[in-house]
């Protein structure tokens, strides 16, 4: 009786241990795993991850770029977002500027002579990794107050910035007009009649920055894809966004000039 039970309690274990075999294989096989714990689309076109897609310099442009346009919305990809209106978002018209550019700017200088002998009050901004002197600029002289040049300096290198997280090859604003002489001022008056007497460029705290033209920043031998002016504006335009809301400058949208007429508070 004694060896009958305990065949009976072996023969009853050996079936529980392969029914548990076989609910474990069924339920916990790697491709359940898969599907339970990890939903992530395994396609071989699948974007690559957020803190990767600023590495432009080791990936295909074009492939990229691709990949960014894929991108759902959880990967945090930097989106190139135009602005409502322009004239809106950037509204600081002369009566504005005027005020902060009295109130951080030189003694209008009266010629590019005396503009040399007054470099304790004036930076020299012509030559700068992170933006270009427009070579056609010939009404103005490239001085600032050091204030502004640290603004310009800061919007450049923000531009760059911006380039390069949403993989567009890179290019460097302009900078079309910044101080201007007296003497300028007089012989600009003559030819542009939008030229005033009271130009906040005469206190070195102003500049502007075309929005239609850009320089490319590209190495000896490498080609870029070309990039439209409108994007490159809408990239600019954010960043300009950006400094106005942090209430570093006023920013006036000049239609008639292409530019964005900005100065430093």
């Amino acid at each position: 009786m004694r060896r009958l039970k305990k065949k009976l309690y072996l023969g009853l274990f050996g079936i529980s241990v392969v029914t548990l075999a076989i609910i474990r294989h069924t339920c916990l096989s790697p491709s359940s795993l898969d599907d339970a714990v990890s939903p992530v689309n395994t396609r071989s076109d699948s974007v690559p991850p957020a803190h990767n897609v600023g590495a432009i310099e080791h990936t295909n442009n074009a492939e990229t770029a691709e990949n960014i346009k894929r991108a759902p919305a959880n990967h945090n990809v930097h989106k190139i977002i135009d602005v409502y209106s322009y004239s809106q978002t950037f509204p600081d018209a002369q009566d504005v500027q005027i005020v902060s550019a009295r109130r951080h700017g030189v003694k209008p200088v009266k010629n590019r002579a005396q503009a040399e002998r007054r470099k304790d009050e004036l930076v020299f901004v012509g030559s700068n990794p992170f933006y270009k002197i427009d070579n056609g600029m010939r009404s103005s002289i490239p001085y600032l107050v050091p204030r502004a040049a640290d603004l310009l300096q800061v919007i450049g290198r923000n531009f760059l910035d911006s380039l390069h997280v949403r993989d567009i090859p890179l290019h460097k604003i302009l900078v079309s007009s910044v101080l201007r002489t007296e003497e300028d001022v007089a012989r600009l008056m003559r030819t542009n009649l939008n030229a005033s007497d009271q130009s906040c460029h005469r206190y070195g705290t102003t500049f502007d920055i075309p929005y239609n033209r850009y320089q490319t920043v590209c190495p000896p031998g490498e080609h870029r894809r070309t990039v439209s002016n409108d994007t490159l504006k809408w990239v600019l335009t954010q960043v300009l966004r950006d400094v106005r809301a942090d209430s570093l400058c006023y920013i006036k949208y000049e239609v008639k000039q292409g530019c964005y007429h900005i100065t430093v508070k």
